[in-house]
């Protein structure tokens, strides 16, 4: 351990509190330092860590057993342990990773031994609130025990300063006193990381002309779409700025803003926000993702985006879809002129931009009009080639003698870190197969896709006059149906020609694809290939279309795996040569994604040479340059990977900070390690100002806990171990709402304390929480009727604003509303809302006359009008809830725990508790005689006093029957249905 993280747990251990720090820092170590502190003194006492991910609990597994290999290891409970196992667990002590719900019941239950419980360690604590289940762990805690510790961390300190006082809420929410603050810029910390730093090389590529121009457009439509948003004066003006909306924290900013009052926000304020989150997307994808790729996102967005959309009918719109399709394909004319660009070069390149074409145009229409493709690699990929062979050439001039494994101490594993998997994967075809085979087969399955769209349009419509096969875009990127010649005066010439090209390209490369899945068993015997059909997957067999001549162009339309021997299309045997295939698919489990593979071999890169000389001049002369072995990270993962490879060569392929501080702690503690990092940026891009703006940010975040931490206001008894941690009898208002002012002058009388049986689902929410601040006893059991039970006679079914609409939907609450009538005698459903958030469903002009199937308000008055017993309460928050819950119990017995279980749950004999009509009704023939055609609310009671069974009101004669329903009308819907005859089936 280095020397802070020393010095952060002797803080710790002298006195509990709040640690932020830095991130990447190391918070998995301190962790594990603590907790084998405490393993190793006393083993029968209990250590309970809460609020940890997977990836964290792994991570200090991992971590633990490096620091001492004999040590125990933290044990998780979770839902698949009984209630007497987890007891058994409790008395032997330990080390426990417990979800919250679980440890909440057990303690309200009395069956964890608070007075052996060590203390509480409690991660993540920027996600706590005062009304979160981990507070109300912590309250019961320390009402039990005070002599415990409660320990928080939180490696955001971005989030610790979000909202007002929010430090000090989650301090006083966790009852500690201390804040403890260890930023990059603490000397120690500086210190320590700056006395061995890792060899840096920063490489900086510039963007090629579209995808600058691309990235300038977003610029422009964010901060036109920002500058609109000012102008509602209702968001702080000051967050609103390009460089936070590059973060995915700003639309939860916005949002916060602007949600108490969402109502009356007008469409155009809600569009604006939901455009900033789209994007903020595609700044961030347009560096990640390939050309092809980036266009059928954008695809989607056009179909996807409604007519309100505020960005897509922007200025700089425009010249984003431009861009992008230009990054993948032009259109020429038979004179060679561009559509709509003029006069063009010979070979059509541009300015150095990478970019494989062919030396003949491929696809031709009936217009006259050619599609070149021009499918652009992303920049990095050549640089990332090019590091690595320059890593392995430094690889083979100090590699000692005698080291054979190159994941070992004298190795020189390269790590490469990427964004997510799906870039791993990417980046590992990009090294395999070469980048000019993977943009061939991502091209070539965009056209397969064009293709199916197309096909089910015309399936699903009827081809009309003038039909020519292909879809027409409008102005704007709105897709315009075609209607005919009669409407060419509004249709665009150009977009017309595009589509015709597209869809001849499309259904080209559709038509050899049948044709290469019918050739027969040479195919289909293929170790690792799987001719599938269109639409599925990766294309796997399919090859060059309608060139000819020795030497083809690089623009044919082309797939992965199978290339033909000899001619550009299958020949009528459909012999193909497939030795190629297999070796690539060889070569490519050479390159690992993870840490599944721990021992890869350099791979044989002249396997991936096509057949038929495919590769251009440039790959020709680089193909037998070797790389070294490839370890490939997902920075999403948050694994401890520099811990498990060890690796001498890092390359960050998308820069991180955490990960950063990462590499700098990890060269810290081995000062004698060779550590050398190559960090690759996009010049004057979106991503190295998200990058710098994280670093501002975090700093800016510990100067403003600096400042909260020297002028806080911290009570003396706030650790609760002085005086009693249980809050007054008070609602949120500070009212005593035990206080009877009618006698005595209202001196306060000695009343038992109020009791309310919780669902054990209900802990998932944070009611039950508020409701033991507030002196109500918690009784936590499972029910099957309701929710919250306040009375023998009252039921509550408590429901969210997003539970309440999914309810509606699946009709679950109509069930639960019939279950709650029939065995309570007052049945409640509280409608919750959000503190946050608006009091209200949907806006006062949004509320319509008419009953609608899809309105909120007319499914309530129709599940009001089935159910008149059923009361609807509607609560602000969770404070007014817990108020009006206690107002509800006033003048009402304490609920019987005994009987609130059995309710709702069948007998041996068939019987359910509480059900007094089934006790004194046949509910089953009430449910039927309701259900006749006649039978209504107001006359099926007449019915039932007057006929003993069905089969006597079968036999009512039909005057009869008009007297006792009130009507002719009735009686005769009831006796034709019960007259009418059944046909028999011959």
């Amino acid at each position: 351990m280095l020397g802070f993280h020393e010095q952060m747990v002797s803080e710790l251990v002298e006195a509990d509190g709040v640690t932020v720090l830095a991130a990447g820092l190391g918070l998995t170590k301190v962790l594990a330092s603590l907790l084998r502190l405490h393993v190793q003194e006393k083993s029968d006492e209990l250590v309970l860590l809460l609020s940890t991910s997977d990836e964290q609990r792994q991570a200090l597994r991992e971590e633990l057993q490096d620091q001492d290999a004999t040590a125990a290891l933290p044990l998780e409970i979770n839902n698949e342990y009984t209630s007497l196992e987890r007891m058994q667990c409790y008395a032997k002590g330990g080390v426990f990773f417990i979800t919250s719900r679980i440890l909440i019941v057990d303690m309200l239950n009395e069956r964890v031994p608070l007075s052996k419980v060590a203390g509480v360690v409690v991660n993540n604590a920027h996600r706590l609130s005062e009304s979160c289940a981990e507070a109300f762990i912590v309250r019961l805690f320390r009402h039990a025990n005070k002599v415990g510790f409660v320990r928080a961390f939180s490696d955001k300190p971005q989030a610790m300063v979000s909202g007002f006082s929010k430090t000090e809420r989650v301090m006083k929410s966790l009852f500690v006193k201390r804040l403890y603050l260890w930023p990059r810029f603490h000397l120690s910390v500086s210190h320590a990381l700056e006395e061995a730093p890792p060899e840096v090389v920063d490489i900086r590529m510039p963007l090629t002309s579209a995808m600058a121009g691309i990235q300038n457009a977003i610029i422009e439509v964010m901060d036109a779409c920002l500058k609109e948003l000012r102008k509602t004066n209702k968001v702080d003006v000051e967050d609103l700025t390009v460089d936070n909306g590059l973060f995915k924290s700003f639309d939860e900013i916005v949002r916060r803003q602007l949600d108490p009052m969402w109502h009356t926000v007008g469409w155009k304020t809600k569009q604006l926000v939901g455009d900033l989150k789209t994007l903020r997307k595609l700044s961030e994808y347009l560096l990640r993702y390939d050309a092809v790729t980036f266009l059928k996102y954008l695809d989607t967005l056009r179909a996807s985006e409604g007519v309100r959309s505020v960005w897509i009918f922007a200025n700089p719109t425009h010249k984003i879809f431009e861009l992008t399709k230009r990054r993948v394909y032009q259109l020429i004319r038979t004179d060679g002129t561009r559509i709509g660009q003029g006069k063009i070069t010979q070979s059509g390149r541009g300015r150095g931009n990478p970019k494989w074409k062919s030396s003949k145009k491929i696809h031709e229409t009936d217009r006259g009009v050619e599609l070149e493709v021009v499918v652009e690699e992303m920049p990095k990929w050549k640089v990332l080639r090019e590091v690595l062979e320059e890593i392995e050439e430094e690889r083979q001039g100090l590699k000692p003698e005698g080291s054979q494994n190159a994941w070992g101490e004298g190795g020189a594993a390269v790590l490469v870190a990427c964004k997510d998997d799906r870039m791993c994967l990417q980046l590992q075809d990009v090294l395999a197969r070469g980048p000019q085979k993977l943009m061939q087969d991502e091209w070539t399955k965009y056209l397969l896709s064009k293709a199916e769209l197309h096909g089910m349009r015309t399936r699903n419509k009827r081809k009309p006059a003038g039909y020519r096969g292909v879809s027409v875009t409008g102005r704007g990127g709105s897709r315009v149906p075609w209607e005919g010649e009669g409407n060419q005066s509004w249709v665009q010439s150009e977009q017309r020609q595009e589509q015709d090209a597209i869809m001849a390209a499309a259904a080209e490369v559709a038509s050899l694809d049948r044709e290469v899945i019918n050739v027969g068993e040479d195919i289909s015997h293929t170790r690792g290939l799987r001719a599938r059909g269109r639409g599925r997957g990766r294309s796997k067999a399919r090859d060059a279309t309608t060139q000819a001549g020795p030497k083809k162009g690089r623009g044919a339309v082309r797939g992965r795996g199978i290339s033909c021997a000899k001619e550009d299309t299958l020949t009528s045997s459909g012999k193909c040569n497939i030795e190629v295939t297999e070796s690539v698919i060889e070569n490519q489990d050479n390159l690992n994604v993870g840490i599944n593979n721990p021992n890869p071999q350099v791979p044989d890169m002249d396997g991936l040479m096509n057949a038929n000389g495919d590769m251009g001049l440039e790959e020709e002369q680089r193909k037998n340059k070797p790389i070294p072995p490839v370890h490939f990270y997902a920075l999403e993962s948050e694994q401890r990977i520099l811990e498990v490879v060890r690796p001498v060569y890092v390359v960050v392929y998308d820069p991180d900070m955490s990960f950063v501080r990462e590499m700098e702690v990890y060269k810290s503690e081995n000062p004698g390690r060779h550590l050398k990092v190559y960090f690759l940026f996009y010049e004057d891009s979106t991503e190295g100002r998200k990058f710098e703006a994280s670093i501002r940010r975090e700093n800016s975040a510990f100067e403003n806990l600096i400042r909260q931490k020297a002028s806080m206001m911290i009570p003396v008894d706030q650790d609760g171990r002085m005086l009693d941690a249980t809050p007054p009898k008070q609602s949120a208002t500070g009212v005593n709402l035990n206080a009877v002012t009618r006698k005595a002058g209202g001196r306060k009388q000695v009343e038992k304390q109020m009791q309310v049986v919780v669902d054990m689902r209900e802990f998932g929410s944070s009611l039950p929480c508020v409701l033991h601040q507030q002196g109500i006893k918690i009784l936590p059991v499972t029910l099957e009727v309701g929710d919250y039970i306040l009375s023998p006679d009252i039921c509550v079914e408590r429901k969210s604003i997003a539970d309440l609409f999914s309810s509606f939907s699946s009709g679950r609450l109509y069930h639960q509303a019939e279950t709650m009538s029939r065995y309570y005698r007052l049945p409640v459903l509280l409608i919750e809302f959000s503190q946050d958030k608006s009091f209200s469903f949907q806006s006062a002009n949004d509320v319509g006359d008419e009953i609608a199937p899809s309105n909120i308000v007319s499914k309530l008055s129709l599940l009001v009008l089935h159910f008149p017993r059923l009361r609807i309460v509607w609560s602000r928050s969770l404070h007014a809830t817990a108020d009006i819950f206690v107002t509800l119990k006033a003048n009402q017995d304490e609920p019987d725990l005994d009987r609130a279980m059995r309710v709702g749950v069948p007998t041996e004999d068939g019987l359910i508790e509480g059900d007094l009509r089934a006790e004194n009704y046949n509910t089953s023939a009430i449910e039927l005689l309701r259900r006749l055609p006649g039978v209504t609310d107001a006359n099926y009671r007449s019915l039932m006093d007057e006929c003993k069974s069905l089969a006597e009101v079968a036999l009512l004669p039909a005057e009869r029957l008009a007297e006792v329903m009130g009507g002719k009308q009735p009686a005769r819907m009831l006796r034709d249905f019960l007259d009418a005859k059944c046909p028999i089936l011959a």
